[in-house]
């Protein structure tokens, strides 16, 4: 199969050096809500990419949740496979992109836990059935087959709406944004890039070539 003819230009937007001097943690919320308004579903998905304790990578998408203080929050079971890379190293990047606006964003930093108390009120505001399912999964871990999966979830339909607690494995994430690049298409492949990394609470940005 060759793919050598699946090209385009890139001319939606552009990312001028007045950018430098933007707040870059205000400039992704910007450039987040812009792609939100587009309507597209699952706006708020991003490759989360981690590294376990043999040095292999791995990545998958997850969504965030939200933007606090320069940490962006996202909600999984701690046993799962990226909770264990990210218990044996706490460092992660993520990768926005959003075609339609020709724009991605590649962030990296340290992650930790949020508070549980946090973790606990989030939890209890998702669905019911959502919530079910955090319950009914132990998420990574291997299981004989579909049917027995749809029995753990089954046996809890049982439990009432309000008494479905959240489990102790299950929990928040924050990744603490120390170096975000902003990238835009432009045209003959002339993309802009500006890359911003914190050093002693500080942001220095530079340009990148493309």
């Amino acid at each position: 199969m060759s793919l050598h003819n699946d090209r385009k230009e890139y001319r939606a937007n552009s990312l001028s050096d007045e950018a430098k001097s933007a707040d870059p943690v205000a400039l992704f919320s910007e450039w987040l809500e812009s792609y939100r308004q587009t309507g597209v579903a699952d706006a708020t998905a991003f490759a989360l990419s981690t590294v376990s304790s043999d040095g292999h990578p791995d990545a998958r998408i997850v969504l965030l949740k939200a933007l606090e203080q320069g940490r962006m929050q996202f909600f999984t079971h701690y046993t799962s496979k990226k909770g264990r890379d990210l218990a044996a190293n706490p460092f992660a990047h993520a990768l926005f992109f959003w075609p339609s606006q020709e724009r991605q964003v590649r962030v990296f930093g340290p992650v930790s836990r949020v508070d549980s108390a946090w973790s606990t009120q989030y939890f209890n505001s998702r669905p019911a059935e959502s919530r079910r399912g955090a319950i009914a999964s132990d998420q990574s871990a291997p299981i004989e087959s579909r049917a027995a999966l749809d029995g753990q979830f089954q046996a809890l339909q049982a439990t009432p709406d309000d008494a479905l607690q959240r489990p102790e494995g299950w929990g928040g994430y924050a990744l603490e944004i120390q170096r975000i690049e902003f990238w835009q298409g432009r045209p003959s492949r002339m993309h802009d890039r500006l890359v911003f990394t914190k050093q002693d609470a500080a942001w220095h940005v530079q340009r990148l070539q493309p």
